[in-house]
């Protein structure tokens, strides 16, 4: 049997709806407060609102979260592979000790568990916010290696954290393949992750900035992660990136495909560096919650150049085009907004 955690995100929904086309038993734990109907709403992309209902009937659904030790004992009665999907996504300092409880030692636990249960292989689902920075502007791999020393984000170290657990876990005797996914393009989820971005470009918004990202369909993440676990392949890792792509450009192309207006001013640092400060300003005097934070401005203007040739050439791997990915999931944000 199959164990997938963090089933109710958005690269664990559509993993489900995969495994379960291929007839695979599926267990996937959830915490209390999630939504499984929003798994079988990503299932309704795929299939209709029937198909979709016996797929999503065939999940053997288990309430448990990663850092609770007690609730993890029966989830892996019986279970052969696992697919570590799940994460805590902030980039607020604040958050630190909640990132590294659910993202370091979550990871841990999920590490510890395949190994006292003979767990034939693991895939863990980690981001090229783990990887370094390349001198001379060059190409971002597997092999540009975590610098401790720069400022990295509190989501990027405990990621990496996550990822020094997995590798210790070979080091015991475990099989392991990591993926590290650039930004995710795919359905559902409009209010986090990329779906944002989508949101944002709707309203014909006239400002960009000057950086880029590595983005890369949830589809292809999803058969990256199975094809993975299929092959002989073990103990690697593989980043995940079908398109190095400029802000600008992208949201020009999201505009372009709901009939918006597009971004043509740049938006200058300084004035987002302002906005940032008055942010925190306010969540210190009033406690809201970070809307801007220093290091989210920082990455609208840094532009990195990652490559996926490793998986190309070992699992044979091909990437959809991403205006192919941009068609069918901006289509279906236009149906349901």
């Amino acid at each position: 049997m199959i164990l997938v955690t963090g089933g109710t995100g958005l690269v664990g929904s559509h993993l489900l709806y995969f495994l379960l086309k291929e007839n695979k038993q599926v267990r996937a734990i959830h915490r209390k407060s999630s939504d499984l109907q929003a798994v079988k709403k990503i299932f309704e992309y795929y299939v209709n609102e029937a198909e979709a209902e016996t797929l999503f009937n065939k999940i053997e659904w288990q309430e448990a979260n990663i850092t609770e030790i007690p609730a993890l004992t029966d989830v892996f009665k019986d279970i052969t592979h696992v697919y570590h999907a799940a994460a805590y996504i902030s980039f607020d300092p604040k958050h630190y000790k909640k990132l590294k409880k659910a993202n370091v030692e979550g990871t841990a636990n999920i590490v510890n568990f395949c190994l006292a249960n003979s767990v034939k292989k693991l895939c863990y689902v980690s981001s090229i916010a783990t990887l370094g920075t390349p001198l001379n502007g060059a190409q971002i791999t597997e092999e540009t290696h975590w610098n401790p020393e720069e400022k990295n984000n509190v989501y990027a170290i405990t990621k990496y954290g996550a990822e020094m657990e997995v590798w210790r876990g070979t080091q015991e005797g475990l099989d392991a393949i990591i993926v590290k996914p650039g930004v995710i393009l795919g359905e559902g989820y409009w209010n986090s992750g990329s779906g944002v971005i989508i949101k944002t470009a709707s309203k014909g918004i006239p400002f960009y900035t000057d950086g880029g990202m590595g983005v890369v369909d949830v589809q292809d993440v999803v058969k990256a992660m199975i094809e993975g676990m299929h092959s002989e392949e073990k103990n690697t890792s593989y980043v995940l990136v079908s398109t190095n792509i400029k802000y600008k450009t992208l949201l020009t192309k999201i505009a372009t495909r709901l009939h918006v207006k597009s971004p043509k001013k740049r938006a200058p640092k300084w004035v987002l560096m302002l906005f940032s400060k008055l942010d925190w300003l306010v969540s210190k005097l009033f406690g809201t919650r970070r809307k801007l934070l220093k290091a989210t401005v920082t990455s609208l203007y840094t532009a990195s150049n990652y490559s996926s040739l490793k998986i190309e050439k070992e699992l044979d791997f091909q990437f959809t085009p991403i205006s192919e990915t941009l068609n069918r999931v901006v289509d279906h944000y236009s149906i349901e907004s």
